[in-house]
């Protein structure tokens, strides 16, 4: 399984826009997800570049088109996260020309989870 189809498939809610101009989405990885196979056995959680991942597919999902990361300007992982727990994820989006800088803030039951900033290009050969 690639790690977008285990991203669409975890996805239960969103995008949902809100009057400031984010959009919201929520996920949740069940135990049998393969992501977790190894990362790690006694204690599996989120891989930090599944977040990222997880950032770029709901870009895509927000503008409608496939996107490239070009830049990763921040990742910060706050606290891990496990299977079954809902993550929240807030992005903002900032577009420039033929890129677009994303925001992402990750929570789980209110608590920070985890932030990054990505600058994507729009990729239309696919």
């Amino acid at each position: 399984m690639k790690m977008r189809d285990s991203i669409s498939a975890a996805r239960i809610s969103g995008p949902h826009s809100t009057t400031d101009g984010s959009h919201i989405f929520e996920f949740r990885f069940p135990a049998s997800d393969p992501t977790f196979a190894g990362h790690f056995p006694l204690r599996p959680l989120l891989p930090g570049v599944f977040q990222l991942e997880i950032a770029r597919v709901a870009a895509e999902m927000v503008v409608n088109r496939s996107l490239d990361i070009r830049e990763i300007t921040k990742a910060k992982f706050l606290r891990p996260i496990i299977p079954d727990e809902t993550v929240r994820v807030e992005l903002k989006l900032s577009e420039n020309a033929d890129m677009i800088q994303v925001r992402a803030n990750f929570s789980v039951t209110g608590q920070a989870a985890g932030e990054t900033i990505l600058v994507l290009a729009r990729n239309d050969q696919r």
